[in-house]
């Protein structure tokens, strides 16, 4: 039985795609405590379902993806400054461990913490009117989490214009795919079904071999060019011990056959 959240709606369809929507337009679907604990246990349950082989992360309303974090309903932190933890280690994919690929579909506005999420999806599309921003320093607030994990996916020179010009400017669709931050735009009618399209197709395939191939890669981002190698090769190992795929020659060829 699919379980029940307050601030998203969660779905797993036949074809092995999970579908997690953010579910607060009221107020541009921000994050509050609350969504950090649902996201957490919505990890915990993508990671260990076997019959999820990927994601679909997509937003309600047309306005925003999400503007961050709800600054009506702060994020409880410890009293300890030392135990204090950042909100995107319940928000984040990588962060709870999740391999398997993450499609993320972007409308509307995408500013400060949506990052946790933009940050660390393997694919982002996004819609023409999308727009990409990190208010923080505008309001005096260090920039530091979201544009470092940006750093890893646009140039530098990209995650440092957007953490200092604040809401002085907005990165358009356009831009966004010029700098690679998404990697195609989508007319909003139809930018839910390509991103569950992306998935199905991603779904499809053997997923030791799926997951093996988002982890070795995000983990090279971790070490230097050579650990990184051989950690892969190891993984090649794991995932295929005989050297070989585990394919289904004849459903390729059947969908080859529908392709054509």
């Amino acid at each position: 039985m699919t379980p029940t959240f307050e601030t998203v709606l969660f779905t797993v369809a036949d074809d092995h795609v999970a579908t997690i929507t953010l579910n607060r337009p009221e107020v541009l679907n921000a994050f509050n405590q609350r969504m950090c604990e649902e996201f957490a246990e919505l990890w915990s349950i993508i990671r260990e379902d076997d019959a999820v082989r990927a994601v679909v992360l997509r937003a309600a309303g047309d306005r925003a993806f999400s503007t961050g974090v709800d600054v009506k309903a702060p994020i409880q932190y410890s009293t300890n400054v030392w135990s204090q933890a950042d909100p995107g280690e319940w928000l984040s994919p990588k962060g709870n461990q999740v391999w398997k690929p993450v499609v993320c579909a972007v409308q509307g506005m995408a500013a400060g913490g949506a990052f946790y999420w933009i940050n660390e999806s393997d694919i982002v599309i996004c819609s023409p009117e999308a727009t990409f921003f990190d208010p923080h320093v505008t309001y005096g607030l260090t920039a530091v989490l979201e544009p470092i994990g940006l750093a890893h996916r646009v140039p530098l020179g990209e995650a440092l214009r957007m953490a200092l010009m604040g809401l002085d400017e907005r990165i358009s669709a356009e831009r966004a795919l010029t700098i690679g931050l998404v990697t195609e735009i989508v007319d909003r009618t139809e930018l839910w079904e390509r991103a569950q399209q992306i998935a199905a197709g991603i779904a499809a395939k053997p997923p030791a071999a799926v997951q093996g191939t988002v982890r070795a890669i995000w983990e090279s981002l971790d070490v230097g060019r050579s650990a990184a190698l051989a950690r892969g090769m190891a993984y090649t190992q794991i995932g295929n011990p005989l050297s070989e795929g585990s394919v289904d020659h004849a459903a390729i060829a059947k969908r080859e056959f529908r392709i054509r």
